[in-house]
C-alpha cells in the first residue's frame, strides 16, 4: 500500500464531530519550533520570509485541525503578515498559534513568531499573522466546525477583538466588491 492510500484509509469513517461541544482557545493552542539552517537563509544569513510563512501556515493549520477535528482544512486567507525583525541561521524559530475566532466553517488563527539565539538566549519577536482556514468534508465542501467558547475573561477578550476584526474585514470586502462592480461597469 502506498503512503497516500494509507492516509486516505486512515480518515475514512471518522466519527461525527459534536458541534454542540464548544472548545476553548487553550484546547487547540500549539507551538512549533525549528532550528534555522543554511538551506533556510540567503547568503547574508537571514532566514527567507517564505520559510517563516510556510512554518506559520503549517503550525496554524495544526491548530485549525485540532479545533475542528477535521483532517482537511485549507488556508482561505492570510489577513496580515507582518515581518518585524529578521531571523538568522542558528536561531530557533518558534511559531505560537491559537484560535481567535470561529464562524460556521471558518477559523481565524492568531500567530506570533519569535527567534531565539541559543548562545545569548535573546528572544526576538520577528513576525505576526492572522490566518483564516476553512474545514472541508470528504467531498471538499465547507463543513461546520465546533464553536469557540471562552474559558475565562482573557479568552473572551481575544474572541471579542477577533469578532470586531472580522466585522471590519467584511465591511472592507463589501466596499472592494462595490468598487470592482463600478469599475467593471465603466470599462
Amino acid at each position: 500500500m502506498n503512503p497516500f492510500e494509507r492516509i486516505v484509509n486512515r480518515y475514512k469513517n471518522l466519527p461525527k464531530v459534536d458541534l454542540t461541544q464548544g472548545r476553548s482557545i487553550a484546547y487547540s493552542r500549539s507551538i512549533t519550533r525549528r532550528a534555522m539552517e543554511l538551506i533556510d537563509a540567503n547568503s547574508q544569513g537571514n532566514v527567507h520570509g517564505g520559510v517563516i510563512m510556510r512554518m506559520v501556515d503549517e503550525a496554524a493549520g495544526v491548530v485549525a485541525i485540532k479545533h475542528s477535528q477535521c483532517p482537511t482544512v485549507v488556508t482561505a486567507r492570510v489577513e496580515r503578515f507582518d515581518f518585524l525583525a529578521p531571523a538568522f541561521i542558528g536561531d530557533v524559530v518558534s511559531v505560537n498559534c491559537e484560535m481567535h475566532y470561529v464562524g460556521r466553517t471558518s477559523m481565524e488563527v492568531g500567530v506570533e513568531v519569535t527567534a531565539e539565539d541559543l548562545i545569548t538566549r535573546e528572544v526576538r519577536r520577528i513576525a505576526s499573522s492572522y490566518v483564516i482556514y476553512v474545514a472541508l468534508d470528504e467531498n471538499r465542501k465547507p463543513t461546520p466546525v465546533p464553536p469557540l467558547v471562552p474559558a475565562d475573561d482573557e479568552e473572551e477578550a481575544i474572541i471579542e477583538r477577533a469578532r470586531i476584526r472580522r466585522l471590519h474585514r467584511q465591511r472592507i470586502d463589501e466596499e472592494l466588491k462595490q468598487i470592482q462592480e463600478i469599475s467593471s461597469q465603466n470599462s
